[in-house]
């Protein structure tokens, strides 16, 4: 059974108990109602023939007075001497006798004028009674009983019986039509809701749903559309990382290949025998290369590894930048001046608070790349204070980068010119490492380049200030 169904048998129980309910007690009020007031009539109306059958004279044909009463009255009536006799009858020969509903002690107190009128309504009786006594009777008359059936009184209430069964069977017809029509309404939203949710749940993401309402169903109508937003973006950020995982795997196998390829190639190398000396140590230094090769882009593998998932990647503290930048500078003085460059460096003291290490690693691979990719001239380390941070930047004289590679350039296994990246012994990890170092000390390495003039990379970091707690110093790391 659909919703709709659902919803139109619903409605229709719930109309037609409340309908059936409130019919049945407007019959059992209307008939409580009449009875008790057929019940305040008959007594009036008793008080009216006491005083009407008193003044009868003596000798007057009751019976003839009585039938002029009771046809002005419509009640039955049966009159009685003080013994209980009866004296007259209507309709004529009726013959009713106090007695079978009065106790001796009950008429007893009528006829000593104790107690005026008595009422009997028996839930059992088919009729209803009133006795009542003839105070100062000009005749024999003592008292008398009337009655009426119950069934003539509840005349009016079959009726209106009738009357409301039709009109409970004429609105029960109305229900089924419009509990039909408010089902198909409040149900078509929902009907179409759904459709779009199976669609959205077959994978048609794209798919939006259209549902302009101000209630609830609006508000889940939104809340499916942000999940199939929130989906589709899910489903292309984990396209976008399948590829990258793809390429990923394609590029460390390249990586892995060409130096093992080198290394294979040497040592077979190395087995002839007759191989002199100096084709001897020159292979030795491939495999050395080639090995060296090998652990440095497995240790940045390990740095970006780290970066993803462990949230103390940076150790923060204060350090002087001027003794960093030394140890830099020292370890490529010599292959620098074997190429012909000069290595200018910044020389004052600059208080930072970061974590030393890392930053060393950054300037590391940032002044290994200049080495590599500049032929001629000269590679600058400098730093100063810009604004609230200190500016720490690489300058060289190099090729430099088309900036068409710009947006790209911190991919990993990203090159320019893969041969010959390849051929200066580079991981194409370095650069990624250093955006993954400088995010997490939040902060980015920017690119400034013109083809033919050199390259600038330069990256900002928060000095050392009385905000932060100065820890023990842990000193400056150094090259392994």
């Amino acid at each position: 059974m659909n919703i709709r169904s659902k919803l139109a048998l619903t409605l229709t129980i719930i109309l037609i108990v409340t309908v059936t309910a409130g019919s049945g007690y407007a019959l059992f009020y209307i008939r409580a109602y009449i009875l008790e007031e057929a019940v305040a009539d008959m007594e009036s109306d008793a008080y009216w023939l006491m005083h009407t059958l008193k003044f009868l004279p003596e000798g007057l044909q009751l019976q003839e007075e009585l039938e002029r009463v009771g046809e002005i009255s419509h009640y039955h009536i049966a009159l009685y001497d003080s013994n209980g006799a009866i004296l007259a009858s209507y309709p004529a020969g009726t013959r009713r006798s106090p007695h079978l509903h009065l106790r001796p002690d009950q008429l007893r107190l009528l006829l000593d004028e104790i107690k005026v009128m008595q009422t009997i309504n028996q839930p059992d009786d088919d009729n209803i009674w009133v006795y009542a006594t003839i105070q100062e009777s000009r005749n024999p008359a003592r008292f008398f009983v009337i009655n009426k059936p119950k069934s003539q009184i509840f005349q009016p209430v079959i009726a209106i019986r009738h009357i409301i069964t039709l009109g409970l069977v004429v609105a029960i017809l109305l229900i089924l039509v419009l509990s039909a029509v408010l089902a198909y309404y409040m149900a078509r939203p929902l009907l179409k809701l759904t459709r779009d949710v199976e669609r959205i749940a077959e994978g048609d993401t794209e798919h939006v749903i259209h549902m302009e309402r101000s209630d609830e169903i609006g508000t889940l109508s939104e809340s499916v559309n942000k999940m199939a937003q929130k989906l589709r973006s899910d489903y292309q950020h984990l396209q976008k990382l399948n590829e990258k995982q793809t390429q990923f795997f394609a590029d460390i196998t390249h990586e892995v290949r060409n130096p093992l390829h080198t290394i294979m190639g040497s040592l077979e190398m190395l087995e002839l025998p007759a191989l002199d000396d100096e084709k001897r140590r020159k292979y030795v230094r491939n495999v050395r290369s080639q090995a060296e090769r090998i652990g440095r882009l497995f240790k940045d593998l390990m740095t970006l590894q780290r970066y993803d998932s462990d949230d103390n990647f940076v150790i923060r503290e204060h350090f002087n930048l001027s003794e960093l930048v030394d140890n830099v500078s020292e370890w490529y003085r010599e292959a620098a001046k074997n190429k012909g460059l000069e290595l200018k460096t910044d020389t004052h003291p600059c208080m930072v608070y970061a974590d030393p290490g890392k930053i060393e690693q950054v300037l590391d691979n940032l002044v290994s790349n200049a080495i590599k990719f500049t032929n001629s001239g000269s590679i600058s380390i400098s730093y100063s204070h810009v604004g609230e941070k200190v500016e720490v930047s690489v300058r060289d004289s190099g090729i430099g980068i088309p900036e068409a590679h710009w947006p790209r350039l911190f991919d990993r296994f990203y090159r320019t010119d893969k041969a010959r990246s390849r051929d200066k012994g580079g991981t194409g990890l370095g650069l990624s490492v250093v955006k993954g170092i400088l995010k997490a000390h939040k902060s980015d390495i920017q690119v400034e380049s013109d083809v033919g003039r050199g390259s600038r990379f330069y990256f900002y970091l928060m000095p050392s200030d009385q905000e932060h707690e100065r820890p023990h110093p842990r000193g400056v790391a150094s090259k392994p």
